[in-house]
């Protein structure tokens, strides 16, 4: 569930043909997203992922097959919405956005955007960190702890934060390119975590393998009782900003045709589904040990610290694993963060961005709220930017039927489109609201939300455009 973080992405998205359409000469075949997509989602957030769904009670079924099904929805989105309009307009998301929605809109998002970014950052800076403090013998935090726990909690990230936001400003193509031989080994591990782990456990079939899960049980304080839904749903809109809210346009206007869309399963069941099952058997090993059921017999959570229970399976290997994976994740997320922070002040130069982005993530990295808590975290971040992607659908799809004039903001040479913002605002704020007042998961009205967004926008666009002739 990580950002991209190849220096092939970073051909692909990092600024070559930012405002015209890519040229047949620099179309990309398959197999340039395949290993790209693999590699990506083997990274740190999941040695996050995988134990919190165990922290939430699920059950066997519910984990085993809801991630089988919500993940091969994600794979449907990217095929026939994010691929198909890339291979048509060949444009990046950000000038996509500018064409319909003006230049002015298009900043909020791309504050928004950098924000979030920053956010997940951190919460991979907080598990690097967890790696780094294993011979300190450093306090791990708890899976209910928000602030931090101890002063070399705070110098480590620190320490953390600042070599990956100088990497991030200073030499992002040498990372890059790093990152490509760290995938691999970071696959190996998880591989490796499932197989010791499953020793551990005494695993010898197929029903010992189920039992691990059974029927699931009551969720650790402080989190909620995750269904059969809850799974598929979290597991589809996860990287909801990416498919449906249309990220990956950058990515996918350099292939070939739009069946590329289909290298996104390599992503989706290499790590979205052998990474995460395989960090939580390293949580259910854990959950059986002396401490962890002294923490339970307290009433208490357990904590969710990936690098301990990386060190438990396989040694100085698993230390080494998830600091890379933690940094490969939040190194190039620190990146494009600046990135998009230098869309709104385009005269502070790159290196200036990118240090105010690593700043930001560090602090937030400070805070382990935004790791423990990286399930509704993601949840969030889905339900803000999605919908961005639905203007987007819509249009390209339905703007003859509907009688609207396609790419309005350049068309009329106007900034800031108000047909956009209402059909965002008002799609976001009725679904959250009904999130918190009835206690909604936000995942189960991320595709309301995404849909109402559209159809908005299409009832909005031929009202402004037709008082505005």
């Amino acid at each position: 569930m990580s950002q991209l973080n190849t220096d092939e992405i970073e051909d692909i998205a990092g600024g070559e043909f930012e405002r015209q359409a890519v040229p047949e000469s620099k179309l990309k075949s398959w197999k340039s997203f395949l290993g790209m997509y693999a590699g990506e989602h083997a990274a740190g957030t999941e040695f996050m992922i995988g134990p919190l769904f165990l922290t939430a009670g699920v059950s066997a079924f519910d984990l085993i097959v809801g991630l089988l099904i919500g993940n091969l929805l994600a794979v449907l989105s990217w095929r026939f919405l994010t691929a198909e309009i890339a291979v048509k307009n060949r444009l990046t998301l950000y000038y996509q956005l500018e064409k319909i929605c003006g230049k002015k809109l298009v900043t909020g998002y791309n504050l928004a955007n950098g924000i979030l970014f920053c956010f997940l950052a951190g919460a991979m800076i907080t598990v690097s960190a967890t790696a780094v403090g294993i011979p300190f013998n450093m306090e791990m935090p708890r899976l209910t702890d928000t602030t931090p726990n101890g002063i070399t909690w705070v110098i480590i990230v620190i320490l953390i934060g600042a070599v990956i936001s100088l990497i991030a400003a200073k030499g992002y193509d040498t990372v890059s390119k790093a990152a490509n031989w760290m995938s691999p080994i970071i696959v190996i591990a998880f591989i490796a975590c499932g197989i010791v782990a499953l020793t551990q456990l005494n695993v010898n079939s197929f029903n010992d393998f189920w039992n691990i899960w059974g029927e699931g049980g009551d969720p650790f304080p402080g989190q909620i009782k995750y269904t059969f839904w809850h799974v598929v749903l979290w597991s589809w809109f996860c990287n909801g900003a990416m498919h449906i809210g249309m990220s990956d346009l950058s990515v996918f206007r350099f292939a070939k045709k739009a069946s590329s869309g289909w290298t996104t399963a390599a992503g989706m069941y290499v790590g979205h589904y052998m990474a995460w099952i395989a960090a939580a058997l390293l949580y259910a090993v854990y959950l059986k040990s002396p401490e962890a059921l002294a923490f339970l017999s307290n009433g208490e959570a357990p904590p969710v610290a990936p690098g301990p229970l990386a060190y438990n399976a396989i040694g100085i290997f698993g230390i080494i694993a998830v600091i890379l994976a933690g940094w490969t994740t939040a190194n190039p997320t620190i990146y494009r963060a600046g990135l998009a922070f230098q869309a709104i002040i385009p005269k502070v130069s790159t290196f200036w961005v990118t240090i105010i982005a690593g700043s930001i993530a560090t602090i937030a990295g400070l805070f382990p709220a935004f790791a423990m808590q990286l399930l509704g975290f993601v949840a969030l971040y889905g339900f803000i930017l999605a919908p961005f992607g639905a203007i987007i659908v819509f249009e390209h799809f339905f703007y003859e039927k509907a009688g609207i004039i396609k790419n309005y903001a350049e068309v009329a040479h106007i900034k800031f489109n108000k047909a956009v913002l209402f059909a965002w605002a008002i799609s976001f704020g009725l679904f959250y609201f009904i999130s918190i007042e009835f206690d909604v998961f936000l995942s189960f009205v991320t595709l309301p939300s995404w849909l109402l967004c559209g159809v908005l926008f299409l009832v909005f666009s031929k009202y402004m455009q037709r008082k505005a002739t």
